[in-house]
């Protein structure tokens, strides 16, 4: 009989990194957030874009440059198009380029919250080891074990001791991994077999509409 349910679980973080900029109404480093917003400037066939962010302190703008004086037709029909109509998700992914927001601000501040949504891929009800596969949508700085802890309702020290016996097993593995920010596809595999101390595991592996 099959023992071992394999759950899915995609993480999505709740707020954009903010990098840290001279804001010159505030006279000095202070974090801009994005407003989610292009900015487009067309001389010809060349375009410049930027992603406007804004202060949190006193709301000044800040245009990030996403490119200069491109081509036009260097572009593809979808970019073009999802920077003319403010794409939401095209945006998205734009700020959470660390890389690229690493080349303007030396200081970026990372958040932790984020939404997981949760999928039942295989298994049944009288299962004792979960396989969780994770999905990271975009960098997020939460550390597996706070993840785990607060989804699955285990204290990090039970964590930490399953993961020392060996019933915690995580791929890609190394020594401080619990304590390592979350990475998209990373495996994680619970045997529960042994424990006689109930944990309230089984209402949350799943979204609740994943029951219905």
């Amino acid at each position: 009989m099959c023992t071992i349910l394999k759950v899915r679980w995609t993480i999505n973080p709740r707020t954009a990194p903010q990098p840290w900029i001279a804001c010159s109404c505030c006279g000095g480093l202070k974090p801009f957030r994005s407003s989610g917003k292009i900015r487009l400037n067309a001389n010809g066939k060349k375009l410049d874009a930027w992603l406007v962010y804004k202060c949190s302190t006193c709301d000044k703008t800040w245009n990030r440059t996403l490119f200069e004086r491109q081509n036009v037709r260097g572009l593809s029909p979808a970019t073009l198009e999802a920077l003319q109509t403010n794409d939401l998700s095209w945006i998205r992914t734009q700020e959470f380029d660390l890389d690229a927001l690493r080349r303007k601000a030396q200081r970026i501040d990372e958040f932790a919250e984020a939404d997981v949504q949760k999928e039942v891929l295989d298994g049944t009800d009288s299962w004792t080891r979960l396989d969780i596969e994770l999905a990271v949508t975009f960098p997020v700085s939460t550390r597996l074990d706070r993840l785990l802890a607060t989804e699955l309702g285990i204290a990090r020290s039970r964590l930490q001791a399953l993961h020392k016996s060996g019933k915690l097993q995580i791929h890609p593995d190394r020594a401080d991994a619990l304590r390592r920010r979350i990475k998209d596809g990373t495996s994680i595999v619970i045997d529960l077999t042994d424990e006689t101390k109930p944990y309230p595991v089984q209402m949350s592996v799943a979204s609740p509409q994943d029951d219905e």
